[in-house]
């Protein structure tokens, strides 16, 4: 509960029954920042069903529930293909009323533990407008690089960020 604005927080593992909810509040968000074009999560053919995406042993995707519980953000954790060592921190996206409440804290403490478990660093990327998001990523640790360590499906996205374990 975050003293400021009361805002109970559960975090849960994704399930099926969720996929249109997180799909709605990641579009809202990437219209929101001018992201609803090619090269970002906007154009995912999977974001209707990240359920199915995330089912392996080393990726998951957690959504976090208001104390009426609706979902009202939610973060994954997915291999980057051709770096087996780094996994990817994906499609973290929190409703406004959820900001600075302590939901995305929550979420990104439950990613990177388990990110932990299973790889040796984390890589993200985001856009140049998102400031406040790239404040809260430096906050947790991470450090801004010029360059991706493999290709990306998203082009668009100009702001890079490691942690290492």
């Amino acid at each position: 509960m975050n003293p400021e604005n009361g805002m109970q927080v559960q975090i849960r593992e994704l399930t099926e029954k969720d996929d249109p909810a997180i799909e709605r509040i990641i579009r809202s968000c990437l219209v929101e920042f001018g992201a609803d074009h090619p090269g970002t999560a906007w154009e995912d053919p999977f974001l209707g069903r990240l359920s199915q995406v995330y089912t392996g042993p080393s990726q998951r995707y957690w959504v976090a529930l208001d104390a009426s519980g609706q979902i009202v953000g939610g973060v994954g954790i997915g291999a980057l293909p051709g770096c087996p060592e780094l996994c990817e921190l994906q499609k973290m996206y929190c409703l406004p009323r959820a900001r600075a409440t302590g939901a995305a804290h929550r979420l990104m403490q439950t990613a990177l533990a388990f990110a932990r478990a299973h790889y040796r660093g984390c890589y993200l990327e985001t856009l140049e407008n998102m400031k406040a998001a790239q404040r809260f990523y430096e906050k947790n640790g991470f450090e801004r690089v010029d360059a991706p360590p493999v290709k990306t499906a998203h082009f668009a996205c100009d702001v890079r960020y490691l942690k290492r374990f």
